[in-house]
This record gives C-alpha cells, sequence and structure tokens, in this order.
C-alpha cells in the first residue's frame, strides 16, 4: 500500500535552499506543497536563473532580502528563520567528485559540509536533505563520509539515511547517479519508517526529447568538463545518434533530461545554461525522495 494516499502532502512545510544552483530542490518541493524560506547561492550566473524562474512562485523571497549569497558570511546566516521543517543543500560535489582533484576536506570549498553542519546546529531543522556526488562514499577510503556522518550523527543527533540514487529509477532519461543524504531530528517520532522511494519506469525516453529516433533510452549524465568531446571519446555527454546523424544536445533537450518545465528560463548564454544544468540536481529524483521526507513530518 502507498502510505503516502493516508497522508496530506499538502500540509504546509518550510524549507531553505543552500547552495541552491538554479533551483532543483525549491522546484521540487513548491510542486509538493513546501514553502521556501530561504535561499543562498553566491554564483551571479546561476542568481540570475533562479530570478527568473522564482520571482513569480515565491516573491517573498525577493520583497523580504531572503536570497543571499555567500552562506559562509555571518551577515548572510544570520537571516534564516527559526523553526524550519526542512534544511535542502547541494553542497559543492569538487573536492569529492571523481573528475575533481579528489583532495576533500584539505580542500576550502570541502569544509563547506561544516557550514552547513553548523547551520543545523543552531536552527535544527526537523529534517535535512542533503546531495552529492556518489563517489563521496569512497572518498579517502570511506573517512571522509565517515566524518559527514559522525557530524550528523553523534555530534547533531540525527537519524541518518542515505543512498546512490539514479535520475533513471525516477523516471528520467540520464544516468545520474548522485548521493542523497537524509536525516531527522531525534524527536521526530517516525523517522524510523522512513525509506527511500522505489524505481519507477521512464517518462520519455531520449528519442521522445529529440522527436525522431536515438541510439540510446536513456542518455548521459549532464556534466561540466568534457563538452563537444565527440560521440566516440570517453568523455562524451552531450553527443548523441539521432536519426542517423550526430547531434548535440541543446539546453531545451537537457532541461527535460534533468526533470525541469518546458517554461523553465535560462536568462543566460547556451554555454552557462548547459553549465548550470550540469550542476544542478535532477527534479524527479529529488521530488521522489522529498515526498518521503514530507511522508514523515506529516505523520506526527
Amino acid at each position: 500500500m502507498d502510505s503516502s494516499k493516508s497522508i496530506n502532502l499538502n500540509k504546509a512545510v518550510t524549507f531553505i535552499d543552500l547552495f541552491a544552483g538554479i533551483g532543483g530542490f525549491h522546484l521540487a518541493l513548491h510542486e509538493l506543497g513546501g514553502k521556501c524560506v530561504y535561499v543562498s547561492e553566491w554564483d551571479k550566473t546561476a542568481r540570475k536563473t533562479y530570478t527568473e524562474n522564482f520571482k513569480n512562485i515565491n516573491p517573498e523571497l525577493f520583497n523580504l532580502d531572503l536570497f543571499k549569497g555567500d552562506i559562509t558570511k555571518k551577515e548572510n546566516q544570520i537571516c534564516i528563520p527559526e523553526n524550519v521543517d526542512i534544511l535542502c543543500a547541494g553542497f559543492p560535489c569538487q573536492p569529492f567528485s571523481q573528475a575533481g582533484l579528489k583532495m576533500g576536506f584539505n580542500e576550502t570549498r570541502g569544509t563547506l559540509f561544516f557550514e552547513i553542519a553548523k547551520i543545523i546546529k543552531q536552527k535544527k531543522p526537523k529534517a535535512f536533505f542533503l546531495e552529492n556526488v556518489r563517489h563521496l562514499l569512497k572518498h579517502d577510503n570511506g573517512k571522509t563520509f565517515n566524518i559527514i556522518l559522525k557530524v550528523l550523527e553523534n555530534d547533531l543527533n540525527y537519524k541518518v539515511y542515505y543512498k546512490v540514487v539514479k535520475a533513471s529509477d525516477c523516471g528520467l532519461p540520464t544516468l545520474r547517479p548522485r548521493l542523497f543524504i537524509v536525516g531527522f531530528r531525534s524527536d521526530i517520532k517516525h523517522k524510523m519508517d522512513f525509506k527511500f522511494s522505489d524505481k519507477v519506469p521512464l517518462k520519455y525516453t531520449m528519442s521522445e526529447i529529440f522527436k525522431k529516433k536515438c541510439n540510446r533510452d536513456i542518455g548521459y549524465t549532464i556534466r561540466v568538463g568534457g563538452r563537444g568531446s565527440g560521440i566516440k571519446d570517453r568523455r562524451n555527454w552531450d553527443s548523441y545518434e539521432v536519426a542517423g546523424e550526430i547531434r548535440r544536445i541543446s539546453s531545451n533537450e537537457a532541461k527535460k533530461m534533468m526533470g525541469f518545465p518546458d517554461d523553465f528560463k535560462f536568462p543566460v548564454t547556451e554555454f552557462q545554461a548547459l553549465k548550470q544544468l550540469g550542476n544542478s540536481v535532477a527534479v524527479d529524483a529529488v521530488k521522489m525522495t522529498a515526498k518521503q521526507i514530507l511522508i514523515i513530518l506529516n505523520k506526527g
């Protein structure tokens, strides 16, 4: 039995969106009835895209000056509201990714996890939902992730669940495996009932996205590097064989792969749009996991 059928998922929950990028978390939780009460994103072009798409959906964020930049600055942290239900954060993955130098906490961006931990300690949200690259599990022979778990479970006293979730298992035609880390505050009654969603069929294939026969049903993971490598290159992610011809994917096609709606706008260059999508979360994957979090919170 699908327990969501007996749960009011539209019960208002509040969330904050840290390292927000272009708003994948915001979009997913908004569609589930959540209300975003604070955002932090430092990148200027990402902020431009975020503003373009959310200023009408959630005008209070902008009218009340709750769309902040660098989260490490004290003046930006003190604006975070109290009594928030869920803290969302796709914290920077470059220090942990296989494509990077794998320096982890030895690199400045790697320590941004501790900024999240500090905010969790101060604001004590009922739950958190963190996202990173799957390689974080194995970084430094697992030592990095063990530190993260220790902080979240022992120091902050949250019950933690984690899983590598593929966007292709959540209905989207892109592989994009990402590590999802979910935690519930120790006093949340039904936290032990949490489980990640089961796999669902594809909503559409790459042939449906291209509107012509494609050589792949499930597309490559959209990335920041390796663009234009060519279809025979092992780094290729943006070239496909479509109706017998080689075709490079556009941002309009890529955003559909990632679960963004057709009316989602990119007021930036095509290069920047693809880069932003390469740094984004897959909306449907986030939405499916967020729904499971809401089921637990609404049981209370």
